[in-house]
């Protein structure tokens, strides 16, 4: 599970690269053309934002799982270290009911939503449903960086892994 943990990080960091490269040519070109051509191209700011929220949440999703996510444990550290692991193994459970919850399920329904009513971009003319796969696919991530984190911190001596 450890290699396709790995695996599956690297290829959400070759994405994200590839995305995070597209913005900035987007928005170079966007400034370029408005600045230097004396009209900004229509669609630029419009795939600017659609690339942001993709970065964004699947940015979010590699961070949760290679546990890079800010967070505030003091107060954990203070206890005992079975208290610790048991406060971990209901944090994993709830972040699990949410990505589920909110991100597979709520944004699937939002993206068969967008899809039935054909609602389409302004200026790219894109369906909106795809911009907003973004949702459930992270959510898809989480679930799975969820459910290995559940895992190790099973297995895992009381103890070993703080």
């Amino acid at each position: 599970m450890l290699k396709f943990k790995k695996w599956m990080t690297s290829a959400l960091n070759f994405v994200l690269i590839i995305v995070v490269a597209l913005l900035v040519v987007d928005v170079v070109w966007g400034v370029f053309s408005r600045h230097v051509l004396g009209e900004q191209t229509k669609w630029t700011e419009e795939l600017a934002r659609f690339l942001l929220v993709w970065v964004s949440l699947l940015g979010g999703a590699v961070a949760f799982g290679t546990k890079g996510h800010l967070g505030v444990d003091y107060f954990v550290g203070k206890f005992h270290p079975e208290t610790q692991r048991l406060m971990a193994i209901v944090s994993h459970l709830v972040v699990l009911f949410f990505a589920a919850a909110i991100f597979v399920y709520g944004g699937g329904r939002v993206v068969a939503d967008a899809l039935t009513m054909e609602q389409t971009t302004p200026a790219l003319g894109w369906k909106m449903g795809y911009v907003y796969l973004a949702l459930p696919i992270a959510g898809v991530f989480m679930i799975i960086y969820t459910i290995e984190n559940l895992v190790e911190t099973l297995v895992t001596p009381v103890g070993e892994g703080e």
